[in-house]
């Protein structure tokens, strides 16, 4: 197993980035907080999970120990494989999602695309306690609010001209208050890949 990538940044994408290790070009997928925190051109270190397939080798980055650790619990769930449980941690965080399913919040996990009403209830069901506790400050308060020039940077350091960045982020701000950073880049994203 690749436990970890360290490396320097060639390039970032809608939802994965290629690093150099060693004269190797490494592409990961990552959620898009991950991706909007790293910068060409700059060294990196992802915390990862290789998935194999009986025709792919396929590379998940993350920040942080915490958020691959809840991928690698999220794919044991039934029907729920890596681009799910990825497109799990590009709505929630690993201490959210511990708090949705601590409080049975089947609502919150149906915000992610994929989840219906069904993989909800499978979802809180088979997860039950294999998260372990949430934090308090994550149950008493929700997701931090994305600003402005958090997206925009972040749509910027993808290759997008400022100008673009900001009438995109505006859009999605308009369709999506109080999103987070990871929605909104989401959001904006489609608005920039749809013109």
């Amino acid at each position: 197993m690749i436990a970890s990538v360290h490396g320097t940044v060639l390039r970032i994408g809608t939802s994965r980035v290629v690093i150099d290790v060693g004269g190797i070009g490494l592409s990961i997928f990552a959620t898009p907080t991950t991706l909007s925190g790293l910068r060409e051109g700059n060294t990196v270190t992802l915390f990862t999970s290789l998935v194999v397939r009986e025709d792919s080798l396929t590379l998940f980055g993350f920040a942080d120990e915490d958020e691959r650790e809840t991928f690698d619990i999220l794919q044991g769930v039934s029907g729920v494989g890596p681009k799910l449980a990825l497109s799990v941690l590009s709505v929630h965080t690993p201490d959210a999602l511990r708090a949705a399913v601590a409080s049975e919040d089947a609502a919150a996990l149906q915000r992610v695309s994929g989840i219906g009403k069904k993989g909800a209830q499978r979802l809180l069901l088979e997860l039950g306690n294999k998260l372990g506790p949430a934090t308090g400050k994550i149950l008493a308060a929700s997701v931090p609010k994305a600003s402005e020039s958090d997206v925009v940077d972040a749509l910027v350091g993808l290759g997008w001209p400022e100008r673009d960045a900001r009438a995109a982020y505006e859009s999605a701000a308009a369709s999506e208050s109080d999103a987070s950073v990871a929605l909104l880049l989401r959001s904006s994203l489609q608005i920039l890949g749809a013109r």
